[in-house]
């Protein structure tokens, strides 16, 4: 197995190669104070083993294919930014346990197989607004995630280290590790729906229709999967296997390069950081750095769409980024906002369409749907994140389309950082439990609330 080659200043200016993003502007570029000490760190990088392996990447693009094609959907979720300390073996299981028990509620509902991919073992990093941040008439470069720089407002947290690199790496190892011990081993609470916390159906945002249409879903589950468990003779986590990918957004790009791989037997280069990898809103530029290195790679990439994307931008971007039409290649991630799904989407579904190609639609119902408080507190309505999910599914529906999946941030925690729903966090509820640095998040009860009522809506089609 090859590596990247470290040295920016060989990368080729006429084909495409792990470092040839290097000559394109870079959208959200880090400002490192030393960057000779970057591509140090990168060298580093580049000689440590894969986090994941190739067949692992093909295998999600396969299902990614059968989920454009109605037969499978996506279920993508985590938090905004992980956080280095929070790298726990309690942490990561529940994550890892409300990701799968959604999935079998929408399983029940959908009737298909679930693909969970979490937005986890390498989302350590976030794009900002403005490079800078002011407080108390000091400026010092804002917070990018752990991946860059530190949360403290202090000149030696916020300067960004390229060391840190180093340390998401091994951290995002460490995470793998344990989620696959965790898949490998079973765990008889996320197969059985009479263990799971779903206090929340008893709580008063609910209309007395929709908690028992809630409560006959959780019982048919139980029940089906006690009949598994007397056919086969043994506990449910020992018939049954669950794969679990892995994702996160590609913000930087020293950091994904020193990660991408050749592998013997297989054409192309693999990034091997993550299964898959998405570009964002800020950096998805036609002659930007980013859409220069994710054209080059094997991995399914996604790309967020927001509400000032115009059909002729999204059709050169497919172009550029799956020039062959390859099955599984593309994920196109809806985040407009509920009051301009049904205004944008059309067109974008149109024009993607007339390039032939077939990529899987996901709706990102969080990031067009932030507000603020009065307090000056981030926050999302419950209500407007449902409101934007079922907009996606109507619209899908009228263009003959299909919708292959959703993509939360959540959190199996007990946080205030979301308004509404069945939980009944209220704005003067936020400060109770506000633990993000970035963005807010569904907590648990919110979460489940969410697969049910996904359940419920998409069944009938």
């Amino acid at each position: 197995m090859s590596t990247v080659e470290a040295d920016p200043n060989k990368a080729s200016k006429s084909a495409w190669s792990p470092g040839s993003w290097v000559e394109r502007r870079v959208d959200q570029a880090i400002p490192y104070p030393d960057q000779e000490a970057v591509w140090k760190v990168v060298g580093r990088l580049a000689k440590l083993p894969p986090l994941v392996t190739s067949w692992e990447v093909e295998k999600l693009r396969a299902q990614l294919a059968q989920a454009a094609e109605g037969r499978r959907f996506i279920l993508q979720g985590g938090d905004c930014a992980e956080m280095l300390s929070e790298c726990s073996s309690e942490v990561i299981t529940n994550k890892l346990k409300i990701l799968l028990q959604m999935s079998l509620v929408l399983t029940d509902g959908l009737k298909k197989p679930i693909v969970r991919i979490g937005r986890i073992a390498g989302q350590y990093a976030k794009p900002r607004s403005s490079p800078m941040e002011t407080q108390g008439g000091v400026t010092l470069p804002s917070y990018y995630g752990d991946l860059i720089n530190g949360y403290d407002f202090t000149p030696e947290s916020r300067t960004p280290n390229p060391e840190r690199l180093l340390l998401a790496y091994h951290h995002a190892a460490m995470t793998l590790n344990f989620i696959r011990a965790l898949v490998d081993g079973g765990f008889a609470d996320l197969h059985h729906p009479e263990y799971w916390d779903l206090n929340f159906l008893d709580k008063a945002g609910l209309t007395p229709e929709l908690r028992a249409h809630y409560m006959r879903r959780v019982d048919a589950l139980a029940n089906a999967m006690e009949v598994m468990e007397i056919i086969a003779g043994r506990p449910i986590d020992q018939v049954t296997s669950v794969e679990f990918f892995v994702s996160h957004e590609g913000l930087s790009l020293p950091y994904e390069s020193a990660l991408t791989r050749t592998v013997p037997r297989r054409s192309g280069y693999y990034n091997l950081g993550s299964h898959f990898s998405w570009i964002g809103e800020r950096t998805r530029s036609l002659d930007g750095a980013h859409v220069e290195y994710f054209r080059g790679i094997r991995n399914p990439v996604g790309i967020k769409l927001g509400p000032k994307t115009t059909g002729e931008d999204l059709r050169k971007l497919v172009e550029q980024i799956d020039p062959a039409k390859e099955p599984g290649r593309l994920v196109l991630i809806g985040r407009f906002g509920a009051g301009k799904v049904r205004e944008v989407l059309p067109s974008l579904i149109n024009a993607v369409r007339d390039t032939g190609r077939k990529p899987v639609w996901i709706c990102d119902p969080m990031h067009g749907n932030t507000i603020s408080t009065a307090g000056g507190k981030k926050t999302r309505r419950v209500d407007t994140i449902l409101d934007e999910l079922i907009h996606h599914i109507d619209v899908h529906e009228q263009e003959g389309s299909i919708l292959g999946g959703v993509h939360f941030e959540l959190t199996a925690e007990n946080v205030t950082e979301c308004v509404g729903g069945a939980s009944g966090v209220r704005e003067d509820d936020l400060d109770t439990c506000y633990q993000t640095l970035c963005d807010p998040r569904l907590n648990y009860e919110q979460a489940m609330e969410m697969a049910f009522a996904i359940a419920r809506r998409m069944e009938a089609i």
